[in-house]
């Protein structure tokens, strides 16, 4: 099995690149989101540890936002707790999709939190910065300095972009990414 883990800026369309390989995604982010909704052992380990902040089940983004705001190390706290949970769905994934040749990580946090292995394909989405402020800013709940915060935890752009083997420039139109995409697979299989 290849593992493809996609790098990128956040808003730079990583998970819409991982999509549009057409083998199984792992998109971290979705698991994130349905640990909030339906893990109340997430959500007392969080009321646990950020009892100030987090109050209510299902857990509202808005008060993770709020506590990410309120303390540097909340965010940490927060990382801690949830990639533990994000790693075991992300190994049953892959055990289920054991026999599938290709699989995609879209994983925000991949190199930071260790996940990929040094035989991973590393894809990175490369973005014009004015594109992916565009993004951002119709996104609900778009907070510029909860977009700093999270972008202090995460490893340089130019460090993501050496360590990769191809990069795809995200233009966000469908027929130049599904070229670059057939590029990397016609190399990598």
């Amino acid at each position: 099995m290849i593992k493809i883990g996609i790098l990128g800026s956040i808003g730079s369309g990583k998970s819409y690149v991982a999509k549009n390989f057409g083998y199984p995604v792992f998109n971290a982010d979705q698991v994130v989101n349905k640990l909030y909704k339906y893990d109340r052992n997430i959500y007392n380990k969080l009321r646990k540890n950020l009892s100030k902040h987090i109050y209510s089940f299902p857990i509202n983004k808005i008060e993770i936002s709020k506590a990410i705001l309120a303390n540097r190390s909340n965010l940490k706290k927060i990382v801690k707790i949830v990639h533990i949970e994000v790693r075991k769905k992300m190994n049953i994934f892959l055990k289920k999709n054991k026999n599938k040749k290709i699989v995609v990580l879209d994983i925000p946090l991949l190199l930071e939190n260790k996940i990929n292995n040094k035989n991973d394909v590393l894809v990175f989405v490369e973005s014009k910065k004015s594109d992916i402020i565009q993004r951002l800013q119709k996104r609900k709940n778009f907070n510029q300095k909860l977009l700093n915060k999270f972008k202090d935890i995460q490893l340089p752009l130019d460090y993501k972009k050496k360590k990769s083997e191809f990069i795809i420039k995200n233009n966000f139109t469908k027929k130049a990414i599904k070229r670059a995409i057939r590029g990397i697979l016609k190399e990598i299989i």
